[in-house]
């Protein structure tokens, strides 16, 4: 038997077939593209998704039999509101997570004090919600059609199993969700103006969803009637692929955004710290996460303007050396933990005429460190305390930057002998875990470590320095 996984990210969609020992037999990925019609907005339509899962499901056929599929798991991005109408039609690209149009409207709901209550939550505007009741001001026609809220993966979903259905982790970040009760929240639907039927069934991660639909299953060359398991949001499908289930146990991912991830036993919500506290994709188990809009991106921004491609920025910097000027704020599209400003933008501060490529590469990359630093202190603040964490993500390939995070954190940073550990890995490991009955904790081990990357206690106090400018000059530029 072999279990696929389907991660729909922001810029590509992944596919990873797994063996019975969860050994990754096949994988494929095609891209997508996000539109921007307006600074702070990020939209995709859904008819993408469905063309890069074919794309990537007739590649992976080409090395693997998939007709020995026995489950499938999905993973995907949070937060995205995609709109469909009464026949399951999209009615509208769908609003992503990284969009901020909606802060108007997500500071209104945040005001409302049942909105921390329930969802645990500071009501952020990538969060669903706020989307809804700015879609309700801005497009009331597209409102008043809206007969379903699926979130991305949840419409790969139906596309699959003509299921409506989504999983707790993912629907943990629609500010909808009752987190500790892991149900929908009825009272906060009635004040975004949505109702409990807009609302897809909920499910475990890992309990079945629905079955993979005949026609479809004949037409990519899958066996009828696959069991599709819940899945997760694609942090908590990393952190099924980590093995990261288990109250200190934790992930530092490098990608499009940053997160810090830490595993919880219980539920420990503490809205005001700006943390996330979602549902795990495991039953009874919750997650914490501290969240920075810009991670990999800002890099490669910076390599946009630079034309360059990002290992090329990174190969010259040498050894370690400690922070100085230029200083990099990495918000170019705002930042959630722990500002929920969605206002302020990045910016380079200290430049002068003999600033190089080199030093603004190295300001950068130190920017998003200093900003995983300020997760760092937001999950202590919720009592959370992290001595080592695992990397994850595109920019944990570079030995560097993780140095640097590991001096900027204070932090043993485990590196996995596959680096290519991902949502994707996780999600054909819930898929496993649907088909199969197993239990989480038996199947899904922590990768082996290749390496750790202990702090530079030589720049411990440059990194100490640097850091509080770094957040002074948050202060000093939050209002520009």
């Amino acid at each position: 038997m072999t279990y696929l996984g389907l991660d729909l990210g922001t810029s590509s969609l992944k596919a990873v077939v797994i063996d019975a020992d969860q050994r990754t037999i096949g994988q494929a990925a095609a891209p997508l593209s996000v539109t921007r019609p307006r600074p702070g907005w990020s939209e995709q339509a859904p008819s993408e998704w469905i063309a890069a899962a074919e794309i990537a499901l007739a590649d992976i056929g080409t090395g693997c039999d998939l007709s020995s599929i026995a489950g499938i798991g999905l993973s995907g991005q949070m937060h995205g509101a995609t709109l469909l109408d009464e026949a399951d039609r999209p009615i509208r690209p769908s609003i992503l997570w990284n969009d901020t149009r909606a802060h108007a409207e997500a500071a209104a709901l945040d005001a409302d004090p049942q909105f921390r209550d329930l969802s645990a939550n500071v009501v952020f505007p990538g969060f669903t919600a706020p989307k809804l009741v700015w879609i309700a001001r801005h497009e009331p026609e597209v409102f008043a059609r809206t007969s379903k809220v699926l979130l991305p993966k949840d419409y790969l979903r139906l596309w699959l199993t003509g299921e409506h259905v989504s999983d707790m982790s993912d629907a943990a970040g629609t500010a909808w969700l009752d987190v500790g009760a892991r149900s929908w929240a009825d009272s906060l639907l009635a004040a975004s103006g949505m109702s409990p039927a807009q609302m897809p069934r909920l499910v475990e991660g890992t309990e079945v969803s629905g079955q993979l639909r005949p026609a479809l299953a004949d037409r990519l060359g899958l066996p009828t009637g696959i069991p599709v398991a819940g899945g997760g949001g694609d942090n908590a499908a990393t952190a099924v692929g980590m093995g990261i289930l288990k109250e200190g146990q934790a992930f530092a991912s490098l990608g499009t955004s940053g997160v810090l991830f830490a595993a919880n036993d219980s539920f420990r919500p503490n809205p005001a710290s700006a943390v996330h506290t979602f549902c795990h994709a495991v039953a009874g188990r919750w997650h914490q996460m501290g969240v920075i809009l810009a991670a990999t991106d800002a890099l490669d921004w910076l390599a946009r303007i630079t034309q360059c491609r990002p290992a090329e920025l990174i190969a010259p910097l040498g050894e370690l050396r400690p922070p100085g000027r230029p200083l990099f704020l990495p918000y170019l599209g705002g930042e959630r933990t722990p500002h929920n400003d969605a206002r302020v933008r990045g910016a380079f501060i200290g430049l002068d005429h003999t600033t190089d490529r080199d030093e603004l590469v190295r300001a950068v990359l130190e920017g998003v460190c200093f900003a995983f630093a300020d997760c760092r202190d937001a999950l202590a603040a919720t009592g959370t305390h992290l001595t080592r964490v695992t990397a994850a993500g595109g920019g944990s390939r570079s030995e560097h930057w993780l140095a640097m995070l590991a001096t900027a954190l204070d932090c043993i940073v485990d590196v996995p002998a596959d680096v290519d550990v991902s949502a994707a890995f996780g999600a054909a490991r819930l898929g496993l875990l649907a088909a199969e009955g197993a239990e989480p904790d038996a199947i899904c081990a922590q990768p082996a470590i290749a390496r750790s990357i202990a702090p530079n206690s030589d720049l411990k106090d440059a990194y100490i320095t640097a850091y509080a400018g770094f957040r002074d000059a948050y202060a000093a530029l939050k209002d520009f």
